[in-house]
């Protein structure tokens, strides 16, 4: 039996980095939200023991060995569920390798969606999570969906209220960026002394007293969830990371908890328009734009196609703009294509659609 699950990407609404942690890794803040761009992951579980990394697309970035998350991801089902079998997992690559998308982690996730299908056995959710948890840093977005808050290395994931379903443009340039040197780069920064504060400016309207987290995922009100992250991030070395948790905090104080599509981009355009007027900002544009000076050009090119708001998501390479309407964002994909960028017209993903979807 085969099994095929649609692997979604994400971007990043925002991104933090804190101090560097003893365990070598740094906390951080995130919003992630999911997208409709997505790889196609097929598992198949037969007679014999082992387990096959197959690249369709014959990448050769794919590692197809235990190097593969989807390889560590499906050692770790099988251990869990006590299951045997020779595992074949099938990766048809469309989003870029290194692209700053999350596409290994949610290729990680599709594997473990489609191999307790294909085994005809479930995992417990706290087994689900712990597991997404260890095997990468930002799985765990990948088993909620949606708007989801990403605190600790970004593996502490809480379900925000759902953006509504926004148009927007991904450029995918050719050149990958390495998470650890763009982390090693930051790091040199912040050994410089270089001033790291952005120029946020706090919206109005946060109130609510902070709540005490109880587990990696929890499915509260809203106002809670924002409410908490006062508390989530306040810690002595992180007096940073608790400032702009405030701003995080009081933009997604304002966000409806339903999941419609805007009509017309008005809704759409209010958001974007809070979103800049908060000056929500990806520090790793900090580093990764002086290495390459291209990827700062194509977030200006994605601002002059009238972008609302433009990003690098995660530690890039991919950048995105968001848009009023999707016809904006399908014209302005136009033309950065004639400008020799490969650029696709998309939108965001809310959780219900993520779940609908997810299945090929």
């Amino acid at each position: 039996m085969t099994v095929a699950v649609r692997s979604f990407a994400k971007i990043n609404l925002g991104l933090y980095i804190g101090a560097a942690r003893a365990d070598g890794y740094h906390d951080l803040r995130t919003v992630y939200q999911t997208i409709t761009l997505h790889d196609l992951v097929r598992v198949s579980v037969g007679r014999g023991s082992g387990i096959e990394i197959l690249c369709k697309n014959n990448d050769p970035r794919v590692p197809l060995d235990s190097s593969n998350t989807c390889y560590r991801m499906a050692e770790r089902v099988l251990d869990e569920l006590g299951a045997k079998g020779r595992v074949s997992i099938e990766i048809e690559k469309r989003l870029p390798v290194q692209g700053g998308l999350g596409a290994a982690s949610s290729n990680a996730v599709a594997t473990m969606v489609a191999l307790e299908r294909a085994l005809k056995k479930k995992l417990s959710g706290a087994g689900r999570l712990r597991i997404a948890a260890d095997v990468g840093s930002d799985l765990p977005l990948f088993l909620v969906g949606g708007t989801t808050l990403g605190v600790g290395r970004g593996e502490e994931v809480y379900p925000l209220p759902d953006l509504p379903s926004i148009a927007m443009v991904v450029v995918m340039p050719e050149v990958g960026v390495s998470t650890l040197k763009a982390f090693a780069d930051w790091d040199a920064l912040v050994e410089s002394g270089a001033e790291l504060l952005h120029p946020v400016k706090p919206t109005p309207g946060l109130t609510g007293a902070p709540v005490r987290s109880a587990g990696r995922t929890r499915a509260s009100a809203p106002t809670r969830a924002v409410a908490g992250l006062a508390q989530l991030t306040r810690a002595a070395t992180s007096d940073r990371l608790f400032e702009v948790g405030c701003v995080l905090s009081a933009w997604l104080s304002g966000l409806p908890n339903t999941g419609a599509p805007a009509k017309g981009g008005s809704r759409a355009g209010n958001l974007l328009s809070d979103l800049v007027r908060t000056g929500i900002e990806n520090d790793f544009e900090k580093v990764v734009f002086p290495q390459y000076p291209e990827l700062r050009d194509i977030k200006g090119a994605l601002e002059r196609t009238g972008s609302r708001y433009a990003s690098l998501s995660g530690s890039g390479s991919t950048l995105y703009g968001l848009f009023r309407s999707p016809v904006d964002a399908a014209k302005a994909a136009s033309r950065l294509r004639k400008q020799g960028l490969k650029a696709v017209a998309t939108s965001t993903l809310t959780r219900q659609q993520y779940w609908k979807r997810i299945l090929d």
